[in-house]
């Protein structure tokens, strides 16, 4: 007889428990089953010491140093197992079989058509593609040892460089994505050798020329060159793709009939180029097409009233073209499931209030597209163009004189009754452009990184065009009225709203002696400065070598003044510390362009809280500037209204930095400032707090900012405001130091915060 079993029980009362043989060969049994379920399940979970070979950890720690250590591949060590690493917004890694398949980053370096957001940092990205010490040729060997990789996504990590043929290597990828990014020169060929590629995204560089044949990449679903500068013929794909994004590129060719046969087409994606010709009919009927976006090219001719849709059809945009006629029924369909764009197109019906006359749409098309010549009409225009260059060789020098002649008689005789403005001087003035060439392989050029402005370029307007943009002057469209002229809001082509400044100058001044100042207009490009997009010149009726009005294009920011932000308490709330140094910082970055970025240099610009600008993202823009001054005139600055001849150019910078420090102290303080001695109270209130003691310092700043600072980045940011309006002129900082103090700020508020201290004050 076997002995009971007995449990020592007394912490909950029970002396001795007695089991039966059954109740004890039960508990046997339960006791083997969980063992067993859990050995199975140990068996066939992944073993925890599963790692990638040691040449693919040791590229990867080679990525991290050639990509300058980017915070998504921050905290790696010897003991880091890399396929086990959690995936995150920043970082994706995907082993098979020890061996890397999978590599996505995605840093915070700004792309070309992007600018920084306010509280992410902008000291970060103030350079924002790697460093000179950065070559991608060498980055790329170490990529391609990567050879198993199936999708490689680097995404806004500030590459730049041409991207290396040496991309072919990775033999079995099927995924490329390299967007957001500075990669310029021409997409390389050996792209179309990776036949097992689905999906290529390239958009957002500065890639320029020809895209390469890619119609041997049969699997290739997704392409995606958008915002780029590639062109001018439309590229050579397969037949399987899905989605085509050539967006915001320089193709100027017409939509290939070949298009026709992508059954597979649901995104279709061409707009803000050149394209030109008519639309083929059966785009909009394509078996599985659904977004159609065509806008913002040349396209001409009128769409056949019978063409078909497809059911399946949510999104057309055919706006800002040159299309006339009426629109096909089944694009003015109710369906409650398809959206139609056709505004400002020459089109009849519908919203006409919305559309340019008939007459706009022929003469740009005949512009773009000359009239088709006969065989016989080529062939005399073959002969007369080599006699031509025989006559030019022999005797160059006599026909431009002749032309010039010509010229100036034409320009001096034509003159509309109708009309005071002489509508051919605009298109005879332009601002010499420097184009790029020979880029340098160590660094990528200033120009390109101001391209992340995503402006149009500079450009001269005709009057026709000036006309158009504002209405014919609607006087609806006046902004208001100013000492110098008027400000009216105006529309280009694509649908953005500019303003348009109307100068009337005071003396009447020679056209090439403006081109000085138009000179200066058109370096007026930056981040942080409301751009000037182009000029229109317009001479006087009665002495027609003479300038009497100047129209200046600016781009519209539509967020109001920093000033109206701090003046309502609804949107005050809105700009807590790290939104209010992100601002402060574009400021100084303005003003730093304005001192530095350009030769000579523009100060005594009189800054002030009401004239920084907001954009959709809370961007600061300067919108007051001190143009220099023509040679040989008066002292009061023709296209600015202000006073030029400080007494030095030292002192004029002084009285830049003086004002700034004014922004700063509204910005810190919240209150607005209106007078002198208002400066000195504020001023003297933060020096009190300084000298006693933190939360003295922290009782003199606005209250709506109250617990979203570290007390260290608002000590730093108000240690340079009181430099800033330093009396003592000669003491005042200079717009690097107050630059890089701000900086210092941001960069104390930012560890603050990333350390979870969001609602307590250090």
């Amino acid at each position: 007889m076997m002995t009971p079993i007995s449990f020592s029980c007394s912490r909950i009362g029970i002396s001795t428990l007695k089991l039966s043989f059954a109740q004890r060969m039960e508990i046997f049994w339960v006791s083997f089953r969980f063992f067993y379920h859990a050995l199975i399940l140990a068996m066939l979970a992944p073993i925890s010491i599963a790692q990638l070979t040691r040449s693919e950890t040791r590229v990867l720690f080679q990525v991290q140093k050639l990509l300058e250590y980017p915070e998504a591949l921050q905290g790696w060590t010897n003991w880091t197992n890399f396929c086990f690493l959690p995936p995150s917004p920043s970082l994706r890694i995907v082993c098979s079989n020890n061996h890397l398949t999978e590599l996505s980053i995605v840093g915070n370096k700004s792309s070309p058509s992007h600018s920084p957001k306010p509280g992410s940092g902008e000291f970060a990205v103030s350079q924002q593609t790697l460093s000179e010490r950065f070559s991608i040729d060498p980055f790329f060997t170490v990529l391609t040892k990567l050879s198993n990789l199936e999708v490689l996504s680097l995404v806004s990590l500030g590459l730049w460089g041409p991207l290396p043929a040496k991309i072919k290597r990775f033999w079995s990828l099927e995924v490329l994505n390299i967007s957001s990014n500075f990669l310029y020169g021409e997409i390389p060929s050996s792209v179309a050798s990776l036949k097992s590629l689905r999906s290529v995204v390239l958009a957002d560089n500065l890639f320029n020329g020809s895209v390469p044949d890619l119609e041997s990449l049969v699997a290739l679903q997704e392409l995606n060159l958008g915002d780029n500068h590639l062109g001018p013929e439309f590229p050579s794909l397969g037949n399987n793709l899905v989605t085509i994004i050539l967006s915001n590129n320089s193709f100027r060719s017409q939509i290939p009939s070949k298009v026709m046969n992508f059954a597979q087409l649901r995104h279709f994606d061409i707009s803000s180029n050149k394209f030109q010709g008519p639309i083929p009919s059966s785009l909009f009927s394509l078996p599985s097409i659904q977004n159609l976006s065509l806008s913002e090219n040349q396209l001409t001719g009128a769409l056949p009233v019978n063409i078909p849709c497809n059911d399946e059809l949510e999104l057309v945009d055919i706006s800002n073209n040159l299309l006339i006629g009426k629109l096909p029924p089944c694009l003015v369909s109710k369906s409650s499931n398809r959206t139609v764009l056709y505004s400002w197109n020459c089109l009849s019906g519908g919203n006409s209030n919305y559309q340019h006359p008939f007459t706009f749409c022929h003469r740009e098309a005949l512009a773009v597209k000359p009239p088709i010549r006969s065989k016989e009409q080529k062939s005399s225009i073959k002969l007369g163009l080599v006699l031509g260059i025989i006559g030019g060789v022999v005797a160059i020098a006599g026909i431009l004189g002749l032309l010039i002649l010509v010229i100036v008689r034409r320009a001096a005789g034509r003159r509309d009754e109708d009309n005071k403005f002489d509508r051919s001087v605009g298109d005879k003035m332009s601002v010499r452009g420097t184009p790029i060439s020979n880029i340098d392989a160590r660094r990528v050029p200033q120009t390109m990184r101001l391209a992340a402005l995503g402006l149009p370029p500079y450009r001269v307007f005709t009057m026709e065009e000036i006309e158009d943009l504002t209405n014919n002057f609607d006087p609806s469209n006046l902004m208001r009225e100013e000492c110098q002229g008027q400000l009216y809001k105006g529309w280009l082509r694509d649908g953005s709203v500019i303003l348009v400044k109307c100068l009337k100058l005071k003396q009447k001044i020679l056209p090439q002696s403006l081109m000085q100042h138009i000179e200066v207009l058109s370096q007026l490009r930056h981040r942080h400065l409301v751009s000037i997009l182009g000029h229109c010149i317009a001479t006087n009726q009665d002495r027609p070598n003479t300038v009497s009005t100047a129209f200046i294009v600016f781009e519209h920011v539509p967020n109001g003044s920093l000033r109206n932000y701090l003046n309502d308490w609804r949107k005050k709330e809105m700009l807590k510390w790290p939104q209010r140094m992100a601002i402060t910082i574009g400021v100084a970055r303005g003003v730093q362009f304005l001192h530095t970025g350009i030769a000579p240099g523009i100060f005594g610009n009189k800054l002030k809280i009401e004239n920084v600008l907001l954009d959709k993202s809370l961007a600061a823009k300067i919108s007051s500037y001190n143009i220099p001054l023509l040679s040989k005139v008066d002292t009061e600055s023709i296209l600015s209204g202000q006073d030029n001849h400080l007494s030095s150019t030292g002192t004029a910078e002084k009285q830049d930095i003086y004002q700034l420090g004014v922004i700063l102290l509204e910005v810190i303080t919240g209150k607005l400032i209106t007078s002198a001695s208002e400066v000195n109270d504020l001023k003297h209130q933060l020096e009190d707090g300084l000298a006693e003691s933190a939360s003295e310092l922290r009782a003199a700043v606005d209250p709506s900012i109250q617990g979203s600072f570290a007390y260290q980045s608002l000590k730093t940011a108000v240690e340079i405001t009181l430099n800033c309006l330093s009396k003592d002129s000669s003491k005042r900082p200079s717009i690097e130091d107050v630059l890089w103090n701000l900086q210092y700020s941001i960069q104390v508020q930012e560890g603050w915060t990333s350390s979870g201290n969001l609602s307590t004050q250090m």
